[in-house]
């Protein structure tokens, strides 16, 4: 299952971006995301661990959740406040990780 399936079937709306420079944008241009989820390797002019950092300096409030089935947590220069999920994941983890951010 696709993340942006297990998302919305779990009752989230999503947005999703096919690089970094498209989750940036879409960011700049909506006032309503609380959580980003990002794999660490993506297209663009940065990985997910920049968009995440990127985040965090100018979207504090936002969450952030940074996957990856290659780098390890403590590998990755990521906000010290962000989730990092090691792939595979279990659907319902992610989920439930999401839900505490929100409430």
């Amino acid at each position: 299952m696709l993340a942006v399936d297990l998302v919305e079937d779990a009752g989230f709306r999503v947005l999703e971006a096919c690089d970094a420079d498209e989750a940036v944008r879409i960011l700049e241009t909506r006032s309503d995301i609380g959580i980003v989820f990002t794999d660490i390797d993506m297209p663009g002019s940065m990985n997910g661990a920049g968009l995440a950092r990127c985040v965090r300096r100018r979207w504090p409030p936002i969450h952030l959740i940074i996957t990856s089935g290659h780098c390890m947590a403590c590998d990755l220069a990521m906000p010290s406040d962000s989730v990092f999920v090691q792939k595979p994941y279990v659907g319902s983890s992610v989920v439930a990780v999401m839900q505490r951010m929100i409430h």
